[in-house]
């Protein structure tokens, strides 16, 4: 630490620094920062998560900055100093009430704690920062969203809706909750209704015990068709909302898998728990009325709650996680019993990982046909982005 005294940096921004720290070295922003703020005062929480999501959604627009205010490419600096710029040029331009001369002393005191020769440097930058409208070079900058995944989106639902997906990306998404039929709503919660059964906005400041779930994943489950006394087997389960929705039909059988035993540990004790791994012979020796699959993904339908994932996805990522798709559509057909549906879903936006890995599936499978399938679109539709298709 060069003998600095880390009082001078607020709680806050030195928990945004150490997430998005952590987030440039692959871990994800919403699990960092849960586990970094657990302990800090309400205020000083919200104030960090305004930071991390920020730097995050406008990433492109803040390199932008940097490059034009030190003549640098933020993605050749020392990651420290490319953080607490984006830190400090983001609270400058995008948060109100946030004092300039703390947030210039306090950037220049992460970077000295990492990196003392860029301080200078730093301080230089940031004097030069002003809430002056700015002419973006281009859409890519304007929207920041990689040039690659725009294209990619205009190539399938045009380009309108690939700015309007975008455009949704750099906003803070609405909360939801599901309240079942017959269970009390959270107590102090105020909810608006939606038009998703037992779906509700919430209103008022999340408070912990609530967990939520978003309005397009809620709208998964009733595509299955789940009746009373079906037997229902949920591979991809982790972290068990779409479980518990499920769970709200009395089942016959109920069993619900996952690859990582620490993520299935968060899915409801109401049901059987797996460990395995769906692209492998499955562990079971009966057949299931209902087979949930709600597959591994790039999750670019989430781009509003994992902003993260819109700079570390790559063309080539789409490939490897067709090819994963399918071969846990092979594993689970085996054990769809006669008469039965098989949901599919992701939360990606990406014809590789939905239409291409279900028709690729059932060309090899023509035991199974398409019955229905369905879409929503940030910027369209409410909540994220899914993608589903019913298999019987």
């Amino acid at each position: 630490m060069n003998g600095v005294s880390i009082g001078k940096i607020s709680p806050a921004r030195r928990a945004a620094f150490d997430v998005l720290k952590r987030v440039s070295e692959g871990a994800y922003a919403s699990d960092s920062l849960r586990e970094r703020t657990r302990l800090l005062e309400g205020r000083d929480a919200s104030l960090a998560s305004q930071i991390v999501f920020g730097c995050l959604r406008y990433q492109g627009q803040l390199d932008h900055l940097i490059l034009r205010y030190s003549g640098h490419c933020a993605d050749q600096m020392d990651p420290a100093v490319s953080i607490a710029l984006r830190m400090a040029i983001f609270q400058f331009r995008y948060l109100e009430r946030v004092p300039p001369h703390a947030v210039v002393n306090e950037a220049v005191e992460l970077v000295k704690q990492h990196k003392r020769a860029a301080t200078s440097l730093v301080n230089a930058v940031l004097r030069k920062v002003n809430r002056e409208p700015v002419t973006w070079p281009d859409l890519e900058t304007e929207l920041s969203c990689p040039s690659w995944l725009l294209k990619h989106w205009a190539d399938q639902f045009g380009f309108d809706q690939a700015r309007q997906i975008a455009e949704a990306a750099l906003k803070q998404p609405s909360l939801y909750i599901r309240v079942a039929a017959g269970s009390p709503a959270p107590e102090s919660a105020q909810l608006a209704v939606t038009d998703v059964k037992g779906c509700f906005r919430l209103l008022s400041p999340l408070t912990p015990g609530i967990r939520l779930h978003d309005i397009s994943s809620q709208s998964i489950i009733p595509l299955m068709d789940l009746q009373p006394g079906h037997s229902y087997l949920d591979l991809c389960a982790a972290p068990g909302n779409k479980t518990l929705q499920a769970l709200e039909t009395p089942l016959a059988v109920a069993i619900a898998c996952d690859i990582s035993w620490k993520r299935i540990r968060e899915v409801s004790a109401g049901c059987s728990r797996v460990v395995l791994d769906a692209t492998c012979p499955l562990p079971f020796n009966r057949k299931f009325d209902r087979i949930f699959i709600d597959a591994p993904c790039s999750g670019t339908g989430t781009l509003a709650r994992n902003p993260e994932i819109k700079w570390r996805v790559k063309p080539q990522d789409l490939t490897r996680f067709g090819e994963k798709q399918r071969l846990i559509l092979s594993e689970a057909a085996q054990l769809l019993a006669s008469g039965g549906k098989l949901l599919y879903a992701t939360c990606s936006l990406e014809r590789e990982e939905n239409e291409d890995a279900v028709c690729g599936f059932l060309a090899r499978h023509q035991t199974l046909h398409l019955a229905r399938e369905w879409r929503r679109l940030p910027g369209r539709d409410e909540g994220d982005g899914f993608y589903a298709a019913v298999l019987s």
